[in-house]
């Protein structure tokens, strides 16, 4: 029995036997710092937990997204820093402010080779309009600009051909998918991994295309899990005249008893507990579920 995986953007193929209990080795829950990893599993199983609802549509202007900043303090904005990691080569990088000036990039939506950096555009898999369309508007500043720069999983950022991505735009699956078939299923596995992983919404539409593109071409997808989002603890924003009412943060504290949760978001006090949209209950702890304490001493929302 074959299963494909998807983790991190890369596909790969692994056979093993019915009733077999690991698939392509088990998947670490943490990782070197003690941090919690959370979600992965079936693709299908993690699409059916994703919101369907209609998209907001309205407010959206790009630099409510503060992006190519570098919010690691590592001195490379996120744009340098995704040339880097994507460079098939060892990129050639100027030392002032980290500029990239060259390297050998393979565009995985439609496989051309590409050695200047003009010629990449740095894609987010799920662009900031549809972010903000499925649920970005309810977010802090401080939580979109961690979304515009996130390279802590690198499913939400990609190094693509520019003209593809222009063409891309802020379309979601069901108005384009990478030209390079063979990309298709590990496309749909980021893309379903940015959404739940960000607790952002599908439309119907969009959610009924991957459904069928999930059982015409990639039956058997696995999405390995992901890191937990950053920020989430800081999700909410006031609510504005373009947007919908929200409930402010302090009217679902996470602290109370029974409260609406996101996995891996900061949490207090210790030992609360509360229940995820897919009606999971979570647990506020300073640990993982196997024990490893959270690298900065605080205490984040993690299934019980």
């Amino acid at each position: 029995m074959k299963w494909r995986i998807v983790a991190n953007g890369a596909a790969l193929v692994v056979t093993i036997s019915i009733g077999a209990t690991v698939v392509g080795g088990s998947p670490a829950r943490t990782n070197a710092s003690g941090m919690s990893r959370v979600g992965g599993g079936s693709a299908i199983g993690l699409l059916q937990n994703i919101r369907v609802e209609n998209e907001h549509g309205a407010g959206y202007v790009r630099s409510l997204f503060e992006h190519w900043r570098d919010i690691d303090g590592d001195g490379c904005d996120s744009r340098e820093q995704v040339l880097k990691r994507d460079s098939v080569t060892l990129p050639q990088v100027d030392p002032y402010k980290c500029k990239v000036v060259a390297g050998d990039w393979v565009s995985p939506y439609d496989g051309v080779r590409w050695s200047n950096p003009t010629d990449i555009d740095i894609d987010h898999v799920v662009a900031l309009k549809e972010a903000w369309d499925s649920g970005a508007w309810a977010w802090s500043s401080a939580t979109r600009k961690a979304y515009a720069n996130d390279t802590s999983d690198r499913r939400t950022l990609l190094a693509v051909t520019d003209s593809v991505n222009q063409q891309k735009s802020d379309k979601d699956p069901s108005n384009w998918v990478p030209p390079l078939k063979s990309y298709l299923c590990t496309y749909l596995g980021n893309w379903i991994s940015v959404k739940a992983r960000w607790n952002l919404s599908m439309d119907q539409s969009e959610w009924g295309r991957i459904k069928n593109l999930l059982g015409a071409s990639c039956a058997g997808l696995v999405i390995a899990p992901w890191p937990e989002a950053p920020l989430m603890g800081t999700m909410l924003t006031s609510p504005t005249a373009t947007s919908p009412s929200v409930t402010s943060p302090a009217a679902t504290s996470p602290a109370s008893t029974g409260a609406t949760v996101y996995p891996g978001a900061w949490c207090k006090p210790e030992g609360a507990t509360g229940m995820y949209t897919n009606g999971k209950s979570y647990v506020c702890a300073k640990t993982s579920a196997s024990g490893v304490a959270y690298s900065d001493g605080r205490a984040r929302w993690r299934q019980g």
